[in-house]
């Protein structure tokens, strides 16, 4: 099967769980300054998990781009992803609604850990329909950003019930840590044009 399908569903989703993230912000009442005040905790939420989703959405771009075809298994582990991606918007809400508290800061991280072992998966069966001598795999490298990524979301909420601050200082670290885009597949493109 080809490819271009799977990548017009995900972005398609993808630009929906932002649309819903976004109209989960409120407009405040009021016509000064004071008004948005109260509003930080959900537009902060809103920003990280827009930044998450961003992240998703640009790795899974230049991933594809060494992918030669799709067969069921690869379609299944994409709405597996994308599963735990649509979960976003619940979880960002629920954290900016509850002003970071513990528990709905745990779940958030939760719900990274799930898309970062589902975008693991979705790895897995693309790595096994191409083989271990393509671009793909050649792209794929070690992966040591997913593998401490997982690493830190874990630890990040085992720490939310101790202070949670501390857990949302983790998950921007993630996010900062994979804002800078993932170069690996494209590397690997540059590398197979150039001969």
């Amino acid at each position: 099967m080809g490819k271009g399908r799977v990548e017009a569903f995900t972005d398609g989703v993808v630009a929906i769980i932002i649309t819903i993230m976004v109209l989960e912000l409120k407009v405040p009442e009021g016509e000064d300054f004071s008004v948005l005040l109260p509003q930080w905790p959900h537009f902060l939420s809103y920003v990280l998990s827009f930044i998450y989703v961003g992240i998703y959405w640009n790795n899974l771009h230049n991933m594809f781009h060494t992918v030669q075809h799709v067969d069921g298994r690869v379609l299944w582990a994409n709405m597996n992803l994308l599963f735990w991606l649509s979960l976003m918007p619940i979880t960002t809400a629920f954290m900016g609604e509850n002003h970071f508290a513990a528990v709905p800061a745990a779940v958030y991280g939760i719900d990274l850990v799930l898309c970062a072992v589902a975008y693991w998966i979705l790895v897995a069966q693309l790595h096994r329909l191409h083989g271990p001598e393509t671009s793909f795999a050649k792209g794929l490298g070690a992966d040591f950003k997913g593998r401490i990524s997982v690493v830190i979301y874990l630890a990040a909420i085992a720490l939310a019930f101790v202070n949670h601050w501390i857990a949302i200082g983790l998950y921007v670290l993630v996010a900062v840590i994979w804002f800078v885009p993932d170069t690996r597949f494209e590397r690997q493109i540059k590398k197979e044009q150039s001969r």
